[in-house]
């Protein structure tokens, strides 16, 4: 006689399947809640504030480097970093504005 294991499986389950399945759907609710909406708001306002640069802004960059806005071409963009010292850096490596009313002074 031959016993399909499948079938063993399957009576041993018994109804915990609609559980398992609400667990799972809650892991994706928190998941989606906690980490994905979040990090898809924060990549939005990036894309914002890339788009809103404009020349004279004080920025500073990914690595630390603070200049002001001389030129925007396409994704590139050159920074004064000091008077007459200029370097092209892309739009992406900009991380925030540090111009005046921006920063808290303490």
């Amino acid at each position: 006689m031959m016993i399909n294991l499948g079938t063993i499986f399957l009576q041993a389950s018994g109804g915990g399947g609609a559980i398992n399945f609400l667990f799972l759907g809650a892991m994706f609710v928190i998941f989606y809640f906690f980490l994905i909406r979040p990090q898809a708001k924060k990549q939005k306002q990036q894309r914002n504030f890339e788009a809103e640069l404009e020349k004279g802004t004080e920025v500073v960059t990914a690595s630390g480097i603070y200049g002001k806005i001389n030129k925007i071409e396409g994704e590139i963009i050159t920074l004064e970093i000091a008077n007459k010292i200029f370097i092209r850096v892309t739009k992406n490596s900009i991380s925030k504005e540090m111009t005046e009313g921006t920063t808290t002074a303490k």
